[in-house]
């Protein structure tokens, strides 16, 4: 198939090698266009000069972008993925909110089908072609377009409507960033009475209270600072304020995830925001009562 591929991040580039592994014809765009160039001549593909150019050369435009203005951006104006003539499906696999969904599949030209499919795992999970995708739509819906998903995916959950795919990421993410700020608190308070982080991380790892993210980004939570970042603070903040706003518009109580937003917020406001989330063990560290 045809695809366009927009948002060469940490994610990103790993999805799109793996739609050119898959055999499928793939153009980049990326907003640092040197990106797009690099990973271009690795794999052999081409590169849109604009996300206009990219709609008007592919038959499925794929993207993964930071949040609601960047894929704002990416889709209106002049040379915008909206501006291309033509039918196609843009398939938004970042994590946005429900709303930006629905304003983008409200603005969508006639013949574009905006499809909210973000994805769960790491970036060793991208690069391994091993993601699970929350389809905000039918399996029969997303029928044309299963090579791509199985081409960057283990698994793909259909959600059957428009932007439940956001909602479940959201949710996902909430718990994600739960785990990862409980798993904080519980090696400081270790710690703090004399026990060593590498044996209380094997006690953890050995309990119930496991998951399989806690495993994998283990040399992550000892050594933070010695490892290639993942997943920023940031951006794990810009989830929780996202949910936040979700819980209020649907009336849930969610005081356990405002902990969690109000934590990564000091921790950004210490200097924390471009590190890896597992710097909240650090973060922790610092923390007094």
């Amino acid at each position: 198939m045809r695809v366009g591929f927009a948002g060469l991040g940490r994610m990103g580039a790993h999805m799109a090698r793996n739609l050119a592994r898959a055999g499928h014809d793939v153009t980049l765009w990326n907003r640092s266009r040197d990106k797009a160039d690099a990973l271009a001549a690795e794999i052999g593909c081409a590169v849109a000069a604009t996300p206009r150019e990219l709609a008007e050369t592919t038959h499925a435009v794929m993207t993964m972008l930071a949040d609601d203005a960047a894929s704002t951006a990416v889709h209106d104006g002049p040379d915008g993925l909206f501006a291309a003539p033509g039918g196609r499906r843009v398939i938004e696999m970042g994590t946005m909110s429900p709303g930006h969904i629905a304003a983008l599949a409200a603005s969508a030209p006639d013949g574009v089908r905006v499809v909210d499919a973000p994805v769960s795992g790491a970036t060793q999970a991208a690069a391994d072609a091993q993601l699970m995708i929350m389809a905000g739509c039918s399996e029969a819906e997303a029928m044309e377009f299963h090579p791509l998903f199985d081409a960057v995916g283990r698994k793909t959950i259909y959600l059957e409507r428009p932007g439940a795919g956001s909602v479940m990421k959201l949710a996902v993410n909430s718990l994600i960033h739960g785990l990862n700020q409980t798993l904080a608190e519980a090696l400081t308070l270790a710690e703090a009475s004399g026990i060593a982080p590498e044996l209380a991380f094997d006690a953890i790892e050995a309990s119930a209270a496991c998951a399989p993210m806690l495993s994998y980004r283990r040399p992550l939570y000892l050594d933070e600072q010695a490892h290639a970042v993942t997943f920023t603070v940031a951006l794990a903040r810009k989830d929780m304020e996202v949910t936040a706003r979700l819980a209020d518009t649907l009336g849930v109580a969610m005081p356990q995830g405002r902990v969690t937003l109000a934590k990564l917020r000091a921790a950004e406001r210490r200097g924390y925001e471009s590190r890896d989330m597992a710097a909240m063990v650090n973060f922790m560290r610092e923390e007094k009562r």
